[in-house]
């Protein structure tokens, strides 16, 4: 490719690259939580667009740089319709736009919702393997049954081998309906049931990941879950600031996940401190934090999703696609003026005037 070149991945495109590489994507998000725990990423806030109305419609731009022997830098513009659902699209969609980290031209355009899916599926499995220090993975409740969590069952059954059963519940039997005969068409090693209660979810299971759309919290109790037990808390909102400040809590970026009403922003503002927040999952992985305070704590891990996990997976997409030959190449994507622009600058330097 020549730096006016953009390549284009199709949707279809990067679910073919990764979707047969769960253990790839595993490691790639661990890369990206170990540099960001050294200090080798750029990591701006991310910027929330509210869309007028009462459907919670949004767009998020979350921008990144991530190091390492091959760095990357980027943004993922991601929107999230809840409504769509019911049109029977998916509720979110999403590009990602790869940058040369040398020149600041664009290298690469993604559709960005496989990306975006999968990095939340393997950041949440790649928590609960360290969080279960060692420890077997049997059976796990999940919460809202909608593509995140098919997805984190993917990945969870990837790191945990023993892995045999998955309740589902959702506020729509239906949905947790469909999502079982889904598990069950897609996981061979895995059997699947709903659950009649948010209770069912969470009682008795390893571990727990609650994914949906709730906008505030509505799980006030999680004294029924296991000792021991692990809840992925995916979507953030879901639990009470006093659930919160009774549990163990781990997080992916402290500055980014204390705020925008999250579960752990609102408990923050009601204790006045995040102490109780004991450490980040780079901390874990570098090895300056324990995996767990005790057997018997429940840990809660709260991942805001960090944009240097979609530079990662982007860029294992990207690596993939170069080797098989995949995607559309667009020559000379960048505009006329550009060139003619660079003509004049080698010009001017030429003659000994440039920057004059």
């Amino acid at each position: 490719m020549r730096d006016t070149d953009v390549l284009l991945l199709r949707g279809s495109e990067v679910d073919a690259l990764i979707g047969p590489r769960r253990r790839d994507v595993i490691e790639a998000v661990r890369a990206a939580y170990e540099l960001h725990a050294a200090g080798r990423s750029r990591l701006p806030h991310s910027t929330f667009v509210k869309l007028p109305g009462e459907g919670g419609d949004r767009a998020i731009a979350l921008p990144a740089y991530l190091g390492g022997e091959s760095p990357v830098a980027g943004i993922k513009w991601i929107t999230s319709f809840p409504s769509n659902v019911s049109l029977g699209i998916d509720r979110a969609s999403a590009v990602i736009v790869l940058n040369s980290t040398s020149t600041g031209r664009p290298t690469a355009i993604l559709e960005g919702s496989v990306v975006s899916a999968r990095r939340t599926a393997a950041s949440a499995a790649l928590a609960a393997l360290e969080l279960s220090a060692g420890e077997p993975v049997r059976s796990v409740g999940f919460v809202g049954c909608g593509l995140i969590n098919f997805e984190t069952l993917g990945f969870l059954a990837e790191v945990f081998p023993a892995l045999r059963h998955a309740v589902g519940y959702d506020v729509r039997p239906d949905r947790a309906e469909r999502w079982v005969e889904a598990v069950e068409g897609a996981y061979t090693t895995v059997s699947a049931s709903t659950g009649s209660s948010l209770e069912s979810a969470l009682a008795d299971h390893d571990v727990v990941s609650i994914a949906t759309t709730a906008s505030t919290p509505h799980v006030r109790d999680v004294s029924l879950c296991r000792p021991g037990c692990t809840i992925l808390h995916v979507s953030l909102r879901d639990l009470t600031p006093d659930v919160v400040l009774r549990c163990d809590n781990v997080v992916d970026d402290l500055d980014h996940v204390r705020r925008a009403e999250t579960s752990i922003d609102l408990a923050a503002r009601a204790a006045g401190h995040a102490r109780f927040v004991r450490c980040s999952l780079g901390e874990i992985l570098a090895g300056s934090a324990p995996a767990r305070p005790d057997r018997r704590s429940i840990t809660v891990f709260s991942p805001f999703g960090l944009g240097i996990l979609d530079l990662a997976v982007a860029r294992l997409a990207l690596e993939l696609a170069s080797k098989g030959g995949v995607g559309t190449l667009f020559e000379s994507f960048l505009p006329e003026s550009w060139s003619a622009h660079r003509a004049i600058t080698e010009a001017e330097r030429a003659s000994g005037r440039a920057g004059s």
